[in-house]
């Protein structure tokens, strides 16, 4: 899991080539916890693998039970962040045009006019992504790897910043539809929303007892633009990574290929994707260089989304997280 706070590690001054707007880049987008906290409580981690995705311009799979503030927790990170933000509930029957837009035609005009769809915005949440059929998860796809919706032969832009944010239900399988691996491989992190601590579910009850609404976000207020998210974001690029952290990284990867509970392991695109969120948290530490515990504290996250279990493993009663364990204790970490 990742910490919940920067500075439960150990920090060290940045020694990147920093520029005059990098501290003031991290102090606002680390700001987002403590305003997100005042709609959800005990959710800092997923939080900061929000704003990894950020900085990284990857996408995000929140998954847990009904109940534990998901929805909520992505509506009041949108209100804290000074961007667009649009909603859609995945159903059964929801079609490809209902997310990417489609064309309608103009009587007045006699042309066909393209009307954009909800994932023309900076951050979409796709609520119950896993209730859809898998051509409308697809239409996705595109648009989280490429930036663009295609329609009718014409490539179209997304605004910048884009991720999708996207929940599912770990323990409903009725009326469900299994994410394709390929869709899967897209989202940069996989979140696991936990159930509250009895503190932390005694502090939403007083809160509800106090009459907070979740519908009512006007007292969240946008602490973070998207001048910040881009300074951050040059940031982290210039994090430097050793031969040493590179090889540690791809070790983990290639673990996973041999592991005998495995049929499927980490894809190079899967390394890559460590080693983004890694330099991202790293550059949230405070440093200018990436450490093996970095990329030890984002594997579990980065990786458990992309590996498949074989059905023997399934049997037996391994999951992804403990098989990812057990590597990251058989891998040898450099010195």
């Amino acid at each position: 899991m990742i910490p919940s706070d920067p500075g439960s590690q150990q920090t060290i001054a940045y020694s990147g080539a920093a520029s005059p707007g990098d501290d003031a880049a991290r102090a606002s987008l680390g700001s987002l916890r403590t305003e997100v906290g005042k709609a959800v409580v005990g959710q800092d981690a997923v939080v900061t693998g929000l704003v990894i995705a950020l900085l990284c311009r990857g996408h995000v799979l929140l998954e847990g039970v009904p109940g534990v503030a998901k929805t909520l927790l992505v509506r009041t990170m949108a209100a804290a962040l000074s961007m667009d933000f649009k909603r859609v509930q995945f159903t059964p029957d929801l079609m490809p045009g209902d997310v990417t837009g489609s064309l309608v035609y103009d009587a007045k005009t006699s042309e066909f006019e393209f009307h954009e769809g909800p994932v023309f915005t900076n951050l979409l949440l796709a609520d119950e992504i896993n209730r859809t059929p898998p051509k409308t998860q697809a239409a996705l796809l595109e648009a989280m790897e490429e930036r663009q919706v295609s329609v009718e032969g014409t490539a179209r832009k997304l605004p910048d910043p884009f991720i999708v944010a996207a929940t599912q239900n770990p323990i409903e399988y009725e009326g469900t539809y299994q994410l394709p691996e390929a869709q899967l491989d897209r989202f940069l992190l996989k979140l696991t929303v936990p159930l509250p601590s009895r503190e932390q579910e005694i502090a939403v009850l007083e809160r509800h007892a106090l009459g907070f609404d979740p519908r009512d976000l006007s007292h969240i207020k946008a602490v973070t633009s998207a001048e910040d998210l881009a300074v951050g974001r040059a940031a982290v690029a210039r994090v430097h990574v050793g031969p040493e952290v590179l090889g540690y990284a791809v070790d983990i990867a290639r673990a996973t290929r041999q592991s005998p509970s495995l049929r499927m392991g980490v894809s190079p695109r899967g390394a890559t994707a460590l080693l983004g969120a890694a330099r991202a948290w790293a550059w949230l530490s405070g440093r200018g260089y990436v450490t093996p515990d970095d990329i030890k504290a984002l594997a579990l996250p980065a990786l458990r989304h992309r590996i498949q279990l074989r059905p023997e493993a399934e049997l037996e009663g391994a999951t992804p997280d403990g098989i990812l364990d057990g590597i990251l204790t058989a891998v040898p970490v450099p010195r």
